[in-house]
């Protein structure tokens, strides 16, 4: 039954986005004795369910591997040995680890022959606080946020089986970044668990590969790195080229758009022999799976050498760059640039080992501007890939913050770090005029004020005297689009001043694109375009729009645009920046963006689903307070919600609660005019509430906690308590 799950899933990923809707509500099948708590009550009211629990200070325990020990928050995990890979299948815990974002579409793909860049990210053994799935609260975190310059992300651990923990395929998926996790074995115990599977028959090392497939298309990320850094036999080395074509196959099969990459460690011979290149002793390794991974200590020479091995091969061997510059290596650190220099010059794709140093090396309150340093010596070696589909929404929100905020206005107070939540993010950098201009605009990150979430993006500038405006690029896209787009741009201006910021983009052949309700900017190509701002939304997108030109919470302003487009492909999407018109004094500003929409007007008028068949289950009471009489007089309450929903609609769910004691009215209906409390986002159709400090119940009466599950369309916009998901969980004292 459990293995059949994993099929299931698998099919639906084939069969095209109807199939993903409908199995993305699905659950793996529970645990076999799992207990669910309490009775459901008035079962026929389907938008809130009631369930019932007395307190017991004794709950039953949870699976060790799915959630953290001391907190029960849920984490991600690992495998360590070749008999917990054989004997994983999905359970019910297993779905907080898949990915809620799908791979999106991107130009080029990953398959064009364009050199790729590779990040392998290895810091401090892997599985730190980016574990906890749900968020955690650590101030200063590592955060990873020039995605477009990147194409494949790799997890990197010394566990056996390196499963990329959820936020991580979230994160990239949603910058059109493919993630691998990875296949290692390493010393005595590797080589004894090598010849445990490759010594033996074709049987044994199909078993290992098909189970990573399960793995990697279960969780929804997208392949493996395999690094053998141990001796082979002879007859586990003659295996070893099967072991990876028959992966590779399996995995084209099940995860489109898969790979299997191979990194330079064991030659045929089956000694471990680092060769720093492609050659006659690994080819055959190359010539099995989908790219070849390099060791680091490379000179020139040998990326000379390896032009004519690779043949029309060439982006799929990724020359590795240890960042820490550890050996002997022509370039890391701050320095790395100088072995980019030498990769493209020949044409190869680049694996970037820990760039992660900028974090761990450095100090921790200079982090931002290291990284961006890093990243930016490396800018003119890493071409960036545009994303092509739609919605586009972004609030350019790291992930991470000193302060939670939802629209304009403070949710919480704290540092929080959750990866799954970082949106979008732009091309980073100082972009200055051309043609010996003093006109210039820098882009970077802003944790001091938020629109939505826990940052924004700070754009400083100058207008000179010469010019009437400066621009620049935030996104690369590559979007056919609708016939009518709608865009949104909340911003705000730091302090007194008459610049004036506006939205532009840039379409494709002017030939074939015709575009109305907007001001061309260059004529002469007819390709770039401002939209007209719009004083009052249509009436029909009111409910989404209905502060267009408004100012909101917080001092933010939101600026609207509807516009006409057919046979147009969206390509860029800038900001600009005016003085007055009949002025000609140099201008400098400061100006924050909030949150950045386009997207199909059309999608704004389909039926929202709403969020179903929400339970309570897994529950855990621990005694907070206790009163006069010896019996507790608050509790934390730990529990799991799940809910149904059609998981391609969903951006991610806000999750609420209302606390209320002393009725045992099942019916009582929530506070018309109290907020309900924000306890978190999931990127998951599960949730688990930990430690919720509430009243206990008093004998004879029912303690009351509302959960509220609101869905976050992917178009971004609020959606009406209406359609938010509810359950109800009674609780009363034991006698």
């Amino acid at each position: 039954m459990e293995t059949s799950s994993v099929r299931t899933r698998g099919a639906a990923r084939q069969r095209g986005s109807a199939a993903r809707e409908k199995q993305a509500q699905d659950q793996p099948e529970r645990r076999q004795g799992q207990r669910r708590r309490g009775r459901r009550i008035n079962e026929d009211q389907e938008e809130e369910a009631v369930f019932r629990d007395v307190v017991s200070f004794t709950p039953d325990p949870l699976p060790a591997r799915y959630y953290d020990k001391d907190t029960t928050r849920p984490i991600s995990f690992y495998l360590s040995t070749l008999e917990e890979l054989l004997a994983w299948t999905p359970l019910t815990e297993d779905g907080f680890n898949v990915a809620l974002e799908p791979l999106v579409c991107r130009q080029p793909p990953l398959s064009s022959p364009r050199p790729r860049t590779l990040l392998c990210h290895d810091m401090m053994g892997g599985y730190l606080e980016d574990r906890f799935i749900q968020g955690s609260e650590v101030p200063n975190p590592y955060s990873f946020y020039h995605w477009q310059y990147i194409d494949i992300f790799v997890y990197f651990s010394h566990h056996t089986v390196t499963i990329p923990p959820v936020c991580w395929t979230n994160a990239a998926h949603r910058h059109g970044v493919c993630v691998l996790g990875t296949f290692i074995t390493e010393w005595q115990e590797g080589g004894r668990l090598c010849e445990a599977f490759l010594a033996g028959d074709e049987s044994s090392f199909r078993a290992v590969a098909d189970r990573l497939v399960q793995i990697a298309q279960f969780f929804r990320f997208d392949g493996w790195l395999i690094n053998i850094e141990n001796s082979l036999s002879q007859a586990a080395v003659k295996n070893t080229p099967l072991f990876l074509q028959y992966l590779t196959t399996q995995l084209h099969q099940q995860v489109p758009g898969g790979l299997v990459l191979w990194y330079d460690s064991v030659v045929q011979s089956g000694q471990l022999k680092w060769q720093d290149e492609l050659n006659g002793q690994n080819r055959v390794f190359f010539d099995s799976c989908d790219g070849f991974f390099t060791n680091y200590n490379w000179r020139e020479d040998h990326l000379q050498r390896m032009v004519a091995q690779a043949g029309k091969r060439l982006a799929d061997v990724y020359v590795g760059v240890d960042v820490f510059a550890r050996s002997n290596v022509v370039g890391g650190q701050f320095d790395t640039h100088k072995s980019l220099e030498l990769i493209r010059k020949h044409g190869f794709s680049a694996a970037l080992f820990a760039p992660g140093w900028v974090y761990e090396c450095l100090e921790k309150s200079d982090f931002f501007q290291n990284q961006d340093k890093f990243w930016r010596l490396l800018e003119r070696f890493l071409p960036t890939h545009s994303i092509c589909s739609l919605p586009f929404v972004t609030s350019f929100c790291l992930g991470l913050g000193t302060r939670r905020v939802c629209y304009g206005k403070e949710q919480a107070v704290g540092p929080w770090y959750h990866p799954s939540a970082q949106e979008t993010q732009p091309l980073f950098g100082e972009h200055k005029l051309a043609g010996g201009s003093r006109g210039w605009v820098k882009t970077q990150c802003c944790l001091t004020d938020a629109w939505h979430g826990g940052s924004s993006l700070l754009l400083r500038g100058l207008i000179p005297s010469e010019v009437d405006s400066v621009a620049v690029r935030l996104f690369s896209l590559n979007v056919p689009v609708p016939p009518k787009v709608f865009l949104s741009m909340v911003y705000k201006f730091e302090g007194s001043t008459d610049v004036q910021v506006a939205l532009e983009l840039t379409t494709g052949d002017a030939s074939s694109c015709h575009v109305g309700g907007m001001l061309v900017l260059n004529a002469e190509t007819g390709s770039r375009h401002s939209p007209r701002p719009l004083q009052v939304p249509p009436t029909r997108l009111a409910r989404w729009a209905s502060s267009c030109g408004q100012q909101l919470s917080g001092s933010w302003i939101q600026r609207c645009y509807e516009v006409n487009l057919r046979g147009c492909l969206l390509q860029d999407l800038l900001v600009s920046f005016s003085r007055p018109p009949g002025t000609q004094e140099e201008k400098s500003f400061i100006c924050r963006l909030g949150e950045i929409q386009v997207v199909d007007a059309s999608s704004l008028l389909d039926p929202l689903p709403r969020v179903q068949n929400v339970t309570v289950s897994q529950l855990r009471w621990l005694p907070l307070i206790t009163g006069s009489e010896g019996r507790p007089a608050r509790l934390l309450l730990s529990c799991t919600l799940h809910w149904s929903y059609l998981m391609l609609r969903a951006r991610c769910f806000r999750i609420h609660c209302w606390k209320r004691t002393g009725s045992s009215s099942v019916t009582e209906e929530s506070p018309g005019t109290e907020e309900p409390v924000f306890l978190g986002l999931a990127f998951a159709n599960q949730y688990r509430v930990v430690d919720l400090a509430v009243e206990a119940a008093q004998l004879g009466q029912d303690g009351r906690v509302e959960f509220l599950v609101e869905p976050v369309p992917r178009e971004g916009f609020l959606v009406p308590q209406a359609e938010w998901g509810r359950a109800v969980l009674l609780y009363a004292a034991s006698q």
